[in-house]
């Protein structure tokens, strides 16, 4: 039987400013189930990123936790991230949950060496556990770990160690970092969109180097992702989201089958396909919502072609059948309309 461990529950986060406030996710509840990849899927905008950075506390400021909760089943006990201290919180990343992302040219130190970087994170989490329990990290123990993560993720590690990243590429300064996140022996790790900028080539590579550390590592993972041809091939679970909320969440085979939100069928009926007739695509009419100015009802009801009256001044809940595939739309209302 899947375990969950993360859950979201009714999660709103606000970036509250002098005048007034952005509510970047609204209510959100979703389940990482243990030893998965579930990916996050919607436009630029759609608080992706602000649910995955709730996970270690890194919301951006002024953004913050205002309602519901974010759960850690990773131990024994269950822990509440939002209302960890700042040592808890410092020792719970990378520990943990780690991440690696968007941009890994952004991620590490210019000035100094991989292996430095490497060995810095080492003996500072050292130091944050009970005197009795520490250990003194040698650079020779740190070396050996080192190596073997670079080679496990296929670069050359007495080079990569000894070199600056400028000296990198960029596919492999993103595999330093997937190396990087594996440090610590995490049971999470968040990949905030982790091919961006590399060619189809590289990305694909790192996706099937991704996968191989969650099957053999049993490492669950949240992907952040605009492109739904990955999230097929490489995703168990996906949830979709529009305007901060998520609109429709299951597994990936059942989504793609059924997509019963609008939404949904407008993101996979608007990707282009090698093999299927692209002459056929429908691009989703319409831009994301303003933030600052939400349309009333559904959020998405501007931008659908099946918008209904009460769909402009209801907000619709979310219904979920007896396989968990959850949808929030008044098209399916009531449960036996999803059930398969």
């Amino acid at each position: 039987m899947s375990k969950n461990i993360i859950e979201f529950k009714d999660l709103s986060i606000e970036y509250v400013l002098s005048k007034y406030s952005l509510r970047a996710v609204n209510k959100v509840s979703l389940n990482l189930v243990e030893g998965k990849i579930t990916a996050l899927v919607g436009e630029s905008g759609s608080g992706k990123t602000t649910i995955a950075s709730s996970m270690i506390n890194c919301i951006s400021s002024p953004g913050k936790i205002v309602e519901g909760q974010v759960l850690y089943y990773g131990n024994d006990e269950v822990i509440d991230v939002a209302k960890l201290n700042e040592d808890e919180i410092n020792k719970f990343r990378w520990k943990e949950i780690s991440m690696v992302f968007q941009g890994a040219q952004s991620s590490l130190n210019p000035v100094i060496t991989i292996f430095n970087q490497f060995y810095e994170t080492l003996t500072v989490h050292e130091n944050y556990k009970p005197k009795k329990e520490r250990r003194k990290i040698t650079k020779q123990m740190a070396k050996e770990r080192v190596k073997y993560l670079l080679e496990f993720v296929n670069l050359d590690a007495e080079r990569v160690m000894n070199s600056y990243p400028h000296e990198l590429s960029g596919g492999m300064k993103q595999r330093v970092m997937i190396a990087f996140s594996l440090l610590l022996d995490p049971k999470v790790i968040i990949l905030d969109e982790p091919t961006t900028a590399l060619d189809v080539i590289t990305q694909d590579f790192i996706f099937k180097l991704l996968q191989k550390i969650n099957r053999e590592m049993n490492i669950t993972m949240l992907l952040l992702t605009h492109d739904i041809a990955v999230v097929a091939k490489y995703a168990d679970y996906m949830g979709v989201m529009y305007g901060g909320e998520l609109m429709e969440y299951g597994t990936v085979e059942s989504v793609f089958k059924n997509r019963y939100h609008p939404y949904t069928s407008g993101l996979i009926s608007s990707t282009p396909s090698l093999i299927a007739d692209n002459s056929k695509l429908s691009p989703i009419d319409g831009i994301p919502p303003n933030l600052l100015n939400m349309p009333t009802g559904c959020r998405f009801h501007p931008r659908c072609k099946k918008c209904m009256e009460i769909c402009q001044s209801n907000e619709p809940s979310e219904v979920i059948n007896k396989n968990g595939h959850m949808v929030r739309c008044f098209l399916f209302d009531k449960e036996e309309k999803i059930n398969e």
